[in-house]
């Protein structure tokens, strides 16, 4: 069981993961709509190419797993897993993480070349994180009960 100034230093560590992970979710497809607009062997496209990759590398991925270990941590030290508003917010961090390996390989796609959708494309998509994100903001803010 964490003491109660670990378990906040767990906690606001795992809060400041979340809001790079999230920063990291909502740029990266406002990159690729401006990489949809550059032709694909152009210096900006290999521009971008280098900012896409550092971003998922060096901000997202490690974001994104200690906003997961951090916040397992927290919910086996709570016991939250007997809640059913978090299994509704477990569900809602699985699909956020599937729009991160989905952005990781439409990064692959613009790296090799190969990119095949468009920025509207890329307009819509930059939305799912946002939706995810306040669906995970209620749950765990509201605690809302589903049935008994």
């Amino acid at each position: 069981m964490l003491s109660g100034e670990a378990y906040l230093w767990v906690k606001a560590i795992h809060v400041i993961a979340v809001i790079s992970w999230m920063a990291g979710l909502l740029y990266l497809p406002r990159l690729f709509v401006y990489h949809c607009q550059v032709h694909p062997k152009s210096e900006t496209s290999a521009l971008f190419k280098v900012m896409e990759r550092r971003l998922l590398k060096a901000i997202m991925t490690p974001a994104m797993v200690l906003a997961w270990v951090l916040g397992l941590t927290m919910a086996v030290d709570g016991g939250l897993f007997a809640q059913h508003w978090f299994h509704a917010k477990l569900l809602a961090v699985v699909g956020m993480t599937g729009a991160h390996v989905f952005l990781t390989r439409c990064k692959n796609d613009f790296a090799e070349d190969r990119n095949s959708r468009s920025e509207k494309f890329y307009r819509v998509i930059n939305e799912v994180p946002t939706l995810l994100m306040i669906a995970i903001v209620i749950l765990v803010i509201v605690k809302p009960v589903f049935g008994h």
